[in-house]
C-alpha cells in the first residue's frame, strides 16, 4: 500500500525531498529509505543530493542539517510514459 502512495506522489511531484516525501506519507525517512532503493535500482528513480545553504554557507557536512532533507529523489519515466513527450506527439 504504501509503495504504490509512494510512486504516486513521486509521479505527481517529479522530485521531492525525502524528508517531505516522510510527511507526506506519515512516515519516517528510514521506514521509506528501503523503498527508494528498490525503486533507484529499479531505475524508476534517480537520488540527487542538493547542496543546500545551511547555516548560513554552503552545506560543509557539519551534521548540522538532516540528511533526508538534502537528499531528493526524483521520479523517472519510461519515454512512453512521459507526460511531457506524450502530449507533444499527441499534438505532432
Amino acid at each position: 500500500m504504501i509503495l504504490s502512495r509512494l510512486t504516486n506522489y513521486l509521479q505527481h511531484h517529479s522530485r521531492i525531498s525525502l524528508y517531505d516525501l516522510a510527511l507526506h506519507l506519515d512516515s519516517t525517512p528510514a521506514a521509506l529509505q528501503g523503498m527508494l532503493d528498490r525503486l533507484e535500482r529499479k531505475g524508476r528513480v534517480r537520488r540527487l543530493l542538493m547542496n543546500i545553504p545551511s547555516c548560513g554557507k554552503t552545506c560543509c557536512h557539519c551534521c548540522h542539517c538532516d540528511a533526508s532533507v538534502l537528499t531528493f529523489y526524483e521520479w523517472i519515466f519510461p519515454p512512453d510514459e512521459d507526460p511531457i513527450h506524450r502530449d507533444a506527439n499527441v499534438q505532432s
